[in-house]
C-alpha cells in the first residue's frame, strides 16, 4: 500500500523522503558489504575524498561535535576505510585520507547516489528535479528559534 502524504507538514515531508532515501542506502550497503557506515561517516569520507586534509579542517566543515567527530574518525580507521597520520606541516596535526578500499566504498555510494537520482528523475523529471535541488540549495532564510520568540509567536497566533 503506497503511503498517503496529504496530512504531512514540510518538515514531516522532509523527514519522510530522508528516512526513505537512508533506508534505501542502508539496504544496499549492508548487502555488499559486512559493515555499517553511518551518515556521519560518510560526509567525513566525502570531504576527504581526493584530499588530505587535517583532522581540525573536518572539524571545521562537519556539523557534529568535535567529540563525535574523532569517534567517526576512529571507526573509519578501524574499518580500513581510513589512515590517519602526522601532517608533513606540523607534529601537532594529524592528517586523514581514504585508503584504496575506503575509496572504493565511496565511488560506489556515489554510484548508487547518481543511479537513484536518475531513476527520480525518471519520475519526476529532469526540470523539476533541478528545480527541487535549486530550493534545497537555496537560503531559506530561517534560523534556530528560542524560548522566548517561540512564546512571542505562538501568542500571536
Amino acid at each position: 500500500m503506497e503511503p498517503t502524504y496529504e496530512n504531512l507538514d514540510l518538515f514531516d515531508l522532509i523527514n519522510e523522503r530522508y528516512e526513505l532515501l537512508r533506508s534505501i542506502f542502508e539496504q544496499a550497503g549492508n548487502e555488499q558489504k559486512e559493515m555499517h557506515i553511518s551518515q556521519s561517516e560518510w560526509t567525513i569520507m566525502a570531504i576527504i575524498y581526493n584530499n588530505e586534509p587535517t583532522i581540525a579542517y573536518v572539524t571545521k566543515h562537519v556539523d557534529i561535535s568535535r567529540q563525535a567527530i574523532h569517534k567517526c574518525i576512529k571507526s573509519l580507521a578501524i574499518k580500513g576505510l581510513v589512515v590517519v597520520k602526522n601532517a608533513a606541516h606540523s607534529r601537532k596535526h594529524k592528517c586523514i585520507r581514504l585508503t584504496e578500499f575506503g575509496e572504493r566504498c565511496y565511488e560506489q555510494n556515489k554510484l548508487q547516489k547518481a543511479l537513484l537520482e536518475k531513476q527520480i528523475a525518471a519520475t519526476i523529471g529532469n526540470e523539476r528535479l533541478s528545480q527541487l535541488k535549486n530550493l534545497l540549495k537555496s537560503d531559506w532564510g530561517i534560523k534556530a528559534v528560542d524560548a522566548n520568540e517561540e512564546e512571542a509567536y505562538s501568542g500571536s497566533l
